[in-house]
């Protein structure tokens, strides 16, 4: 039985005729074009992470903004160069646009004959740091050491994140802890990481809770109540990088 063929914008903005209901490494869509995709879902997710709207999302990536809203709507199909030009313009990589490392652990790509690995300078390390995001806590615990995932976001150079009442996190108080963050890219072989260390401490000054709550740039993934706040004081930072040697 033969398809019927639907029209679907063009990245330029013209029509094209597209048949087919499924995405390029976008996810599952359970309505034909009409449904949404994982794809799409991710496309709109980071634009608005980013600030920015369907037009202005177009104009970085020089495509028509009724193909971005189809995008992020339907099930579109988008050519590589496409998803390339999206994922340049979202700043992202085409593996965590289209989901196709969703479920893989990072860093299977070969190494690069020409790689090096490169210490990062103080300021380096914390302009990767950025403002927030998600990292790893290390602490020793009664059965050894631990590490988990905590969202984070920097407040006056410190390290601040929400946890439960009873946590590891908590029971950890001052104590020395170690907090890192990385990024791999499967595509070229390279990433970077930053690790910091520092005495872990319980925020209870009602002013600093209050300001900290404000300041925050999303709730914890983890859900639950999480209303304990804990900030890291660095005292040793240090980063390293995975480059082509020069």
């Amino acid at each position: 039985m033969k398809r019927t063929p639907s029209s679907a914008p063009h990245p330029s903005g013209e029509t094209a005729v597209d048949g087919d209901g499924t995405t390029t490494g976008g996810g599952t869509t359970t309505g034909g074009n009409a449904g949404r995709t994982d794809l799409g879902r991710r496309v709109a997710a980071r634009r608005e992470a980013l600030g920015l709207s369907r037009e202005e999302l177009a104009r970085r990536c020089g495509a028509d903004s009724n193909y971005i809203a189809y995008v992020e709507e339907h099930a579109a199909r988008p050519a590589i160069g496409t998803l390339v030009r999206l994922s340049d313009a979202l700043g992202i990589t085409v593996d965590a646009l289209s989901g196709a490392g969703t479920d893989r652990v990072p860093g299977r790509a070969p190494a690069r004959r020409d790689s090096a690995l490169v210490p990062l300078s103080e300021a380096e390390c914390r302009r990767l740091l950025d403002t927030y995001g998600v990292g790893r806590l290390a602490t020793f615990t009664a059965e050894g050491p631990a590490v988990f995932p905590v969202n984070y976001f920097v407040a006056g150079g410190d390290i601040a994140f929400r946890t439960g009442a009873d946590t590891v996190a908590t029971k950890a108080v001052g104590t020395e802890v170690a907090f890192e963050i990385d990024s791999i890219d499967d595509v070229t072989a390279t990433g970077w990481s930053v690790l910091v260390v520092g005495a872990l401490q319980a925020v209870t000054d009602p002013d600093r809770i209050r300001h900290l709550r404000s300041a925050a740039r999303s709730e914890p993934w983890a859900g639950g109540p999480r209303t304990h706040w804990m900030t890291l004081t660095p005292v040793r930072i240090s980063g390293r990088r995975v480059a082509p040697d020069a």
